[in-house]
């Protein structure tokens, strides 16, 4: 039993012959099991008039199969009260179901069948074109969206890292069926997939049933590197006729697997990770100047950015900017009061562990642990190390993020002439 009450975590991991992990947390205490599987790259792979094609592939999987029409695949999970779904990020791609454990082998099925044999019909890529259309048609309505997508492209320049998961209309518009088969027999090979499930199930069942599956894939184990990001801290001002006027401001973190991404994590929640948190008490509660202020962390295989959002008045933008550095400068400066590092090491802890309750969230962190670090922390491992985090590193933290010439910052809103420099970002 771990000091925290909670018991060791039963984790096996085996490879089929084809070199695919199988991963599976056992948890006796429930009664469901989830499995997914996962694409270990996501939109940052894509090259040219491929950027979105990651999130297209997710679409045009739940079309159908050889076998299967879409109706199908959506009744066969339903019908056993169970849930389906999907996700693309910049750097992976998730297909995963929850069900009762009783019902393991049916889903498992349905879902390698999506993932393995999809049918890629024409007219459902032109439909799913629309769908997709749309999507992207709803994320650009919302300024949030746009601010943060114009932010990414800036501070990442070319690379990409900062192109749009959903694509752009005229890539959107360019998939077809031969450029569909060709990415998903490129990136669908054993050695970019990993499937993971954590629940009421024991090991070997599913490893038999990913055998049957996907012992046939074949593909090359390895994928070409990819390459590293060089973030580029512009100062991007775009006017646009909004209510509101939306300021993001980022600086160059460290990479997920980073020694001192604890650190980070406990200087991202002070700064601005919850009610408690300075940006939120001191400008939306103490100052009244927005509705919506936080901070942020992106962290990726081998780069991430920390950035602050907030959505304000244009009367009220230049003192929410000077208000957020002077934030940057009081970590820089001034020792961290014990309470405070206190309070937000048992936001975090408490955070993990309540993230960690469900069979779908201990099956999605084992496919993290697997992709970014090789290996598998313990509860215990991960609270320790949150615990050992000390106010002079969240300031050597501060220290090394928070410089006026590494801030990038992005404005969306009617600017009504609004003008910020380099020399107004001091901190």
């Amino acid at each position: 039993m771990s000091s925290t009450g909670a018991p060791a975590r039963d984790i096996t991991t085996s490879l089929l012959p084809n070199g695919l992990p199988v991963i599976t947390e056992c948890m006796p205490h429930v009664r469901s099991v989830s499995v997914g599987v996962w694409i270990g790259s996501g939109s940052r792979r894509e090259t040219g008039s491929e950027n979105g094609i990651s999130h297209f592939l997710e679409h045009m999987l739940f079309k159908g199969t050889e076998t299967r029409t879409a109706e199908d695949i959506a009744r066969s999970v339903d019908s056993i009260g169970g849930n389906l779904d999907a996700f693309t990020t910049r750097e992976l791609v998730s297909f995963n179901t929850k069900i009762l454990d009783e019902h393991l082998p049916r889903a498992f099925e349905v879902l390698s069948d999506m993932v393995l044999n999809p049918a890629f019909r024409e007219d459902d890529i032109e439909k799913e074109k629309g769908v997709i259309l749309e999507e992207l048609k709803m994320e650009v309505d919302n300024p949030e969206y746009q601010l943060h997508e114009l932010f990414s492209s800036r501070f990442w320049g070319n690379h990409a890292l900062g192109k749009p998961i959903l694509g752009t209309r005229g890539t959107i518009r360019g998939f077809h069926q031969t450029m569909l088969r060709d990415y998903h027999r490129r990136v669908y090979v054993p050695g970019n997939l990993v499937i993971t499930a954590a629940g009421h199930l024991k090991h070997d069942e599913l490893y038999a049933l990913a055998a049957e599956q996907f012992g046939g894939l074949r593909g090359d184990l390895r994928l070409a590197p990819e390459t590293q990001p060089a973030p580029k801290p512009e100062i991007i001002l775009k006017n646009k006729r909004l209510a509101q006027v939306h300021v993001c401001l980022g600086v160059p973190s460290v990479p997920m697997a980073h020694e001192g991404r604890f650190a980070c994590y406990v200087l991202n929640t002070i700064l601005g990770a919850g009610m408690s948190s300075r940006l939120f008490q001191n400008i939306r509660e103490r100052e009244g100047l927005a509705y919506s202020i936080f901070s942020e962390l992106n962290l990726f295989r081998d780069a991430g950015w920390l950035a602050v959002y907030a959505g304000t008045s244009r009367e009220s933008l230049p003192r929410v900017i000077e208000l957020t550095l002077a934030e940057f400068r009081d970590l820089k400066e001034n020792a961290l009061p014990e309470e405070e590092l206190r309070r937000a090491k048992d936001h975090l802890k408490g955070s993990l562990m309540l993230g960690l309750e469900s069979s779908s969230s201990r099956m999605a962190n084992l496919a993290r642990q697997h992709m970014y670090f090789g290996r598998f922390f313990s509860l215990d491992e991960m609270l320790e190390s949150i615990e050992r985090v000390s106010a002079d590193e969240v300031m050597e933290m501060a220290c090394e993020f928070f410089q006026r010439d590494r801030i990038a910052l992005t404005v969306l809103g009617k600017l009504d002439g609004l003008r910020i420099g380099r020399e107004d970002l001091a901190c």
